[in-house]
């Protein structure tokens, strides 16, 4: 394909062969597995962290079973100190969200004035044109002490057709565990969870490719036993809400074939390793 081509095009999948989109969505999901198993005793870390904000408390077994096990909030408690004093000062009561800075000389005042209406029209956007921002700000900042990181996706919505900004738990984000830096990473993979109802939707709008994608198993692909562990709301073909689990991954690939791989994002469902979508970067 040529790369005005691909630059035009809505869903470059569209464009594509079987075999190609086969062994993309072959490549797609080995390399999820890969990262995903690199990252084995973060997850288990993580874990830990969890239940000790939320003071889950188990049976203990040492030194004799049944002993006493008492939880003190103290990771909750600096959680929430944390979040007190953070929220305030990002997202303060004026409502002034975004602030632009003024580079190079401005003798006349005009990039200042530019920077003031750029400021105010963006600090509107999030505010009241993204849906749930101010929810997903207040929710990441009790989250980041007790993670460590924490994740903010702002995207155009092609269903939607707005600018959308959703917060993004570390477990759903999956990268190398030796990646030292997002933005130098070879692949990074977003699992996202959509119902059958919303996949034909995009279906529909041309956002997907109209593939046969069968129910969906309900089968957790960040579970550990990913056999046996289903989502509680089914376990597939039960339930018409059973969500489908798609890989959202920021890869590269030679479409062009010139051999040099440039930048996309493929869509991938899980199960079925069916590409949806490709777009580039």
């Amino acid at each position: 394909m040529k790369i005005d081509k691909i630059l035009d095009s809505v869903n470059v999948a569209e464009d594509l062969d079987k075999d190609q989109l086969i062994k993309i969505g072959r490549q797609v999901c080995e390399g999820f597995d890969t990262d995903i198993s690199s990252r084995k005793p973060w997850e288990k870390d993580l874990e830990s962290w969890t239940k000790l904000a939320l003071q889950i408390s188990d049976t203990k077994t040492f030194p004799w079973t049944g002993a006493a096990n008492i939880k003190y909030p103290l990771l909750a408690t600096a959680a929430m100190q944390f979040a007190a004093r953070a929220y305030p000062t990002l997202v303060p009561s004026n409502g002034q969200i975004v602030k632009c800075r003024v580079a190079g000389f401005d003798p006349n005042g005009e990039k200042e004035a530019r920077a003031h209406r750029v400021s105010v029209h963006m600090s509107y956007q999030v505010m009241e044109q993204m849906d749930g921002w101010e929810e997903d700000m207040d929710k990441l900042l009790i989250s980041l002490p007790i993670a460590g990181t924490c994740f903010k996706k702002t995207y155009w919505d092609s269903a939607k057709q707005k600018n959308c900004s959703k917060l993004i738990l570390p477990k759903y984000l999956v990268v190398d565990y030796d990646t030292r830096c997002i933005e130098d990473a070879e692949r990074v993979t977003e699992v996202i969870y959509i119902s059958p109802r919303k996949v034909k939707e995009r279906m529909n709008q041309g956002i997907f490719l109209d593939v046969e994608l069968g129910e969906p198993s309900g089968t957790d692909p960040l579970a550990y036993d990913r056999v046996n562990t289903a989502f509680q709301i089914g376990t597939g073909g039960d339930d018409q809400t059973t969500p489908y689990a798609f890989y959202e991954q920021h890869t590269f690939l030679d479409l062009d074939e010139d051999g040099y791989a440039e930048p996309y994002i493929v869509t991938v469902e899980a199960d079925s390793q069916k590409v949806v979508r490709i777009v580039p970067r």
